[in-house]
């Protein structure tokens, strides 16, 4: 096979792996709501043809889509052009009434433009073939914010209600939705939004699945630039308070997504728009690219239940492959299954650990498995400190473990190695010689 059929059939085989590993999301998220929110900068940028592009796939994966789009910049452009300062009072623009006239005329073209990059259908793209259809309508009903301070914001305004309803009866028979950051009061006044308080309201009313915040920034980082890939409620909102390093969409984001997912929305996403496909990469990779905040963490220890066991088989049947694991069948966890505890991890099984107790107040730490892109969290330790607690709270004094490739790992946690003989009787009759595996005990 010549080096150029050696390239071609690996990266068929990658793809292949590819798109099978993007089957579950596939399966998790059709039929799921998802609002996706956006500034100007998005829609200005580079990468707005391919957004659409991205949308669009999300669409045809049976995704119910609600869009909501800013206009800051194209504001601001506005402004300038017709010789009009540009006045804020803390997060709201000061909007009278020939700012008004600017902020229609800029959210009108881009609502246009979007509308017009999710019509495209020119053959060789995406979304050749495509049979999107967007529709927009007054569901957002608006209230004047009054005055701030003492400064009257006249025809700037917050969101007064979302018409859920309406918005649900166009998602169900296979619209997107497109908002913007305008919105009407009862009285018939037009007032200047913040599109990313439309999108936490709209995600709110909803009961979103997701909601996704575009930002100027790859997502939250620490003081020192970290990407932090997780954050709870309560942790983004002490970021809030000292993170004077973060981006200015970021600090208008943070505080949305803090009370929308207090308020019930599942999960909310804070990825960049300046890289090609982070839509796509943060919701089909486990890892994703962003920032996701959610009401608690994401990562959750505890005993495993019969609903566990496919995830079980998943995570072990490799290191039993490899041999560094003993072989388990199905029919074995399903009768063992009260004796695991598992670390999950957004929905999926990432660890596991067992007891199994034995006499003379003996127990071994059986089948600690952690999955290999996870093992950098610390999770192996989390089980095993979780097992010595099971342990405890049973009468065991002493833990033993049979390993063949990770003894120096248990040593750095206080095991020691053993001769077999120590073993209690009825497990040193069914030791495996031929593994050669060794015994390490540790006190608890």
């Amino acid at each position: 096979m010549s080096d150029i059929s050696r390239f071609d059939a690996a990266r068929s085989a990658d793809f292949v792996a590819w798109f099978r590993s993007v089957a579950p999301y596939v399966n998790l998220f059709r039929g799921r709501t998802f609002v996706v929110a956006f500034g100007g900068k998005a829609i200005s940028g580079p990468l707005a043809r391919t957004l659409a592009y991205d949308v669009n796939l999300l669409a045809a994966l049976g995704i119910r889509l609600v869009l909501v789009h800013g206009a800051r910049p194209q504001i601001e452009e506005e402004l300038r052009e017709k010789g009009l300062p540009s006045l804020y009072h803390g997060r709201y623009r000061i909007t009278d009434a020939a700012a008004l006239d600017c902020v229609i005329d800029a959210v009108g073209s881009v609502y246009l433009e979007i509308e017009a990059l999710l019509s495209q259908g020119l053959p060789d793209t995406p979304m050749a073939n495509s049979t999107i259809r967007v529709v927009g309508g007054n569901f957002i009903v608006a209230k004047p914010v009054g005055v701030l301070d003492g400064v009257d914001m006249q025809y700037a305004g917050t969101v007064r209600k979302v018409d859920a309803e309406g918005i649900r009866a166009q998602l169900g028979i296979g619209n997107i939705v497109l908002l913007s950051c305008m919105g009407a009061s009862p009285t018939g006044e037009i007032f200047n939004l913040a599109m990313e308080e439309v999108a936490e309201a709209t995600a709110i009313a909803l009961g979103a699945d997701k909601l996704v915040f575009l930002s100027d920034s790859r997502g939250a980082t620490d003081i020192d630039g970290k990407l932090l890939d997780e954050l709870t409620a309560d942790a983004a909102e002490r970021l809030m308070k000292l993170g004077d390093w973060l981006s200015t969409d970021l600090k208008r984001y943070l505080p949305c997504a803090v009370r929308a997912s207090r308020a019930g929305v599942g999960r909310v996403h804070l990825i960049g728009y300046d890289e090609d496909g982070t839509l796509l990469r943060e919701l089909f990779s486990r890892d994703g690219v962003g920032t996701i905040v959610t009401r608690e963490s994401l990562e959750k220890l505890r005993d495993a239940r019969p609903d566990d066991i496919g995830g079980l088989v998943a995570l072990i049947e490799p290191l039993e492959e490899d041999g560094t694991l003993v072989r388990r069948s199905r029919e074995l966890l399903e009768r063992e299954i009260t004796h695991f505890s598992v670390i999950e991890h957004d929905g999926m099984i990432v660890g596991c650990a067992a007891l199994y107790p034995y006499g003379d107040q003996q127990a071994e730490l059986a089948c600690l498995a952690v999955h290999p892109q996870y093992r950098r969290f610390g999770y192996g330790e989390q089980l095993m400190k979780r097992i010595e607690t099971r342990a405890r709270a049973a009468g065991i004094k002493r833990l033993f473990v049979l390993t063949t490739v990770t003894s120096h790992w248990f040593k750095e946690r206080g095991f020691t190695e053993r001769p077999i003989e120590e073993l209690p009787d009825e497990k040193r009759l069914v030791y495996n010689l031929q593994r050669r595996s060794r015994v390490l005990m540790k006190p608890v």
